[in-house]
């Protein structure tokens, strides 16, 4: 696809430098300058001071100049703006006031996690030694940054920004309520959420196995409980294994591996998916704070201007 990855992400939140220790303590490497960096997509949070918490852009990385034109192409049959420069395309989505940027950019090649050895009935991989993930003991460094979600009180208008106008693709729908979007062949790197106010709901970072989310989590839980959100589970739509916590601006920041890939569009069927199997395929309930966080009615007395930008 035209569209190869996201890039980066802006997030912004009234209190910058408590939230900048919570995503040091996360694994995200900070600089300078507000800028956070995974071990293999560098620079992928940036976090600045807005009067509630928000999503304030989204960066994606394309290939070509021509892509910016189809880009620039669609959006104008959808009346929405963009500004235009020889490397990047700026457009704002109406609803949420995010700034989407996509900038030509390399592709991201990672360099594969190190073969883990698991055994089963009748599969021996491993013998006369413990588990591997029970024996690392240096810190958890996210991978790279895999997906934000945003909630929008204009679902079809900001699903349409997104699919119509920037050119991302639909894995899956939560009936009514959500839509799985992907600039790249992760499963999603967009889920947008009907909401009665705009907001960022999380952003997820990708380790390399399920013992990583689960040593990630238990490291940033060991000194502040309060941190718990919900885990460990595995999702449905995505089929990855999760663990969320809560940063102090109240964002949700997650840990998953084994993400479904889409190389072949024509080999994936999208499902509309309802109930429970929206949310997970096994793992305990979500509390009610992930699905309607605590601060939805603050944040929708608090909102700061009318289309939210920073």
């Amino acid at each position: 696809m035209a569209l190869h990855r996201l890039t980066s992400i802006t997030m912004g939140v009234p209190n910058v430098a408590e939230t900048a220790s919570y995503y040091t303590d996360f694994g995200l490497v900070p600089d300078e300058d507000g800028w956070f960096a995974s071990r293999d997509g560098g620079r992928q949070l940036h976090i600045v001071r807005t009067p509630t918490r928000r999503l304030v852009e989204v960066r994606v990385g394309v290939d070509h100049p021509d892509d910016l034109a189809a880009a620039a192409a669609r959006l104008q049959r959808l009346d929405v703006p963009v500004d235009r420069t020889p490397g990047t395309l700026t457009a704002y989505d109406r609803p949420t006031g995010v700034r989407a940027v996509l900038e030509i950019a390399p592709r991201l090649v990672q360099d594969p996690a190190a073969a883990t050895a698991y055994n089963g009935p009748g599969r021996t991989e491993r013998t006369g030694s413990r588990a591997p993930g029970i024996l690392r003991s240096d810190r958890v460094h996210p991978r790279r940054l895999g997906h934000a979600v945003v909630g929008t009180t204009d679902f079809e208008t900001t699903t349409a920004f997104f699919h119509d106008g920037l050119g991302f693709k639909a894995s899956d729908h939560i009936k009514g309520h959500g839509a799985f979007l992907r600039c790249s062949t992760d499963h999603h790197n967009i889920l947008v959420l009907a909401s009665p106010v705009t907001y960022l709901h999380h952003t997820s970072w990708q380790v390399d196995d399920i013992d990583e989310v689960g040593r990630g989590a238990s490291a940033m839980l060991e000194e502040h409980p309060e941190r718990h959100v919900w885990g460990l589970g595995r999702h449905h739509a995505g089929s990855n294994f999760f663990w969320y916590l809560k940063d102090p601006a109240g964002n949700f920041s997650e840990y998953y591996s084994d993400m479904d890939c889409i190389v072949d569009d024509q080999l994936w069927t999208p499902e509309v998916l309802e109930g429970a199997k929206g949310l997970f395929s096994w793992g305990p309930p979500p509390p009610p704070s992930f699905l309607a966080p605590e601060d939805l009615a603050a944040l929708m007395t608090g909102s700061h201007s009318k289309d939210g930008r920073a």
